[in-house]
């Protein structure tokens, strides 16, 4: 299963709608960075509140996504993570670390806004879009 990465300018937005396997949540981090690559993206919003579980594996997945991301120059923000997969991840001594979290999607978007400000860069978008964040 390949996951769509809209972009919203210089912003990319991943939702994550069901659970993956191994092979594709290594694909899905492959092809999450190179799209950060390919269009300077400065920042990403992971959307999980579809999913019910997160794995140990899967939890590494998005950290090291985070990690990788930000090495990339990339800000990374985690959203709609669920209380019973909060509780898990940290019972399994998985927070997302690597990641900040926010409840949903619009404070993920103001999140990762601000943190692009405050940066300094205020590009949010590319030469050809008209939409102001």
């Amino acid at each position: 299963m390949k996951i769509a990465i809209p972009r919203l300018g210089r912003i990319l937005l991943v939702a994550i709608q069901q659970d993956l396997s191994d092979d594709e949540a290594l694909a899905f981090q492959s092809n999450l960075l190179s799209t950060i690559a390919e269009i300077e993206a400065l920042g990403v919003v992971v959307d999980i509140s579809a999913l019910d579980v997160v794995d140990s594996f899967m939890a590494r997945v998005i950290n090291d996504t985070a990690s990788m991301a930000r090495l990339l120059g990339a800000e990374v923000i985690v959203c709609g993570i669920q209380p019973f997969v909060a509780f898990t991840l940290v019972e399994m001594g998985r927070g997302l670390l690597s990641a900040d979290c926010t409840f949903n999607l619009e404070q993920g978007l103001k999140t990762l806004q601000s943190r692009i400000a405050s940066r300094g860069d205020y590009s949010l978008l590319s030469e050809d879009d008209d939409l102001v964040i």
